[in-house]
């Protein structure tokens, strides 16, 4: 039981549990139960049977067990977990699910495991900021690098947008007004120009937010993924308008062209194709982890 556990094989514990339910609250000789092993291993589906109505037995008593170290549950979980979340896209996601795997089980102990302390004499958090030095240290530099590029980006889209903005198609007649200015999808050329320059200086702030960001433990939680949550949102509409801003300057110029105007059109859509599935996966993390965890 302590090695399915160990390695996650929940099927394996329901069977034995359901058999024996004695089982469940085996201990080894360090008396770390099957609960210790699965918070040690990161073993969230294991872990949940603390909360599962089915199982009956002492958990009160677990919740406030420790082991011959004198480590509670609390000290267990904030040591580095042996996978370290390799999963999740950079170390700075990974961290966030180390904070995250902490509060879950500190959640559960009893309210006095939170200062306790081991034979070493460390509390829980202590040892959390000791083992994630390092983790934080590379988290810190994998975000400052994602948001230095997107940053360029996004000053670059700025820069470009503003730009568009002064030098309209179709250009300016003698009075100094747009030459295209009665057409409707001139209106759609500087509502979709003004969009995009907009997004991507509101991505260039959230980026630079992430670059000046104090990195302490807790910014790993919210702040820092939450910024580059909605930089990669406003990045994202930023280049979709712009590209509808290109395809509103083309049908304006090319009128009675249709054929060339629908093809240069069509390459409008690369950037956007390009970028989305590039980043997709990067936002549904970030969106689950930091939105929908509790």
């Amino acid at each position: 039981m302590l090695q399915a556990a160990k390695y996650g094989v929940i099927e394996f514990i329901d069977t034995m549990r359901k058999a024996n339910p004695s089982l469940l609250w085996a201990i080894d000789k360090n008396k770390r139960g099957i609960f210790s092993h699965a918070i040690l291993n990161r073993r969230k589906e294991v872990f949940q049977l603390i909360h599962d109505a089915t199982v009956i037995g002492p958990k009160e008593v677990v919740r406030c067990s420790v082991d011959t170290s004198n480590n509670s549950l609390l000290h267990l979980a904030a040591n580095l977990g042996p996978s370290s979340d390799h999963r999740r896209s950079g170390p700075a996601l990974q961290m966030q699910g180390q904070i995250l795997w902490y509060k879950e089980v500190e959640a559960i102990v009893h309210p006095k495991c939170k200062e306790a302390k081991n034979t070493e004499n460390k509390k829980p958090r202590e040892i959390f900021t000791e083992s994630h030095k390092e983790l934080v240290k590379e988290g810190e530099k994998w975000a400052k690098e994602t948001a230095g590029s997107f940053t360029l980006v996004a000053t670059l889209i700025t820069t470009i947008m503003f730009a568009a903005a002064f030098t309209v198609p179709g250009g300016y007649n003698d009075s100094g007004v747009p030459i295209f200015l009665e057409d409707k999808i001139f209106n759609v050329f500087i509502i979709a120009d003004a969009i995009s320059l907009f997004t991507s200086s509101t991505a260039v702030l959230l980026f630079i937010g992430i670059l000046t960001a104090r990195y302490a433990e807790n910014d790993f939680l919210k702040s820092l993924p939450i910024k580059l949550l909605f930089g990669l949102i406003m990045l994202f509409f930023s280049v979709v308008s712009m590209m509808v801003a290109f395809c509103a300057a083309l049908a304006m110029l090319l009128k009675g062209h249709q054929r060339v105007a629908i093809i240069a059109m069509s390459f409008a859509s690369i950037p956007v194709i390009v970028l989305l599935p590039s980043q997709l996966q990067l936002f549904i993390e970030i969106f689950n982890s930091t939105l929908l965890s509790n």
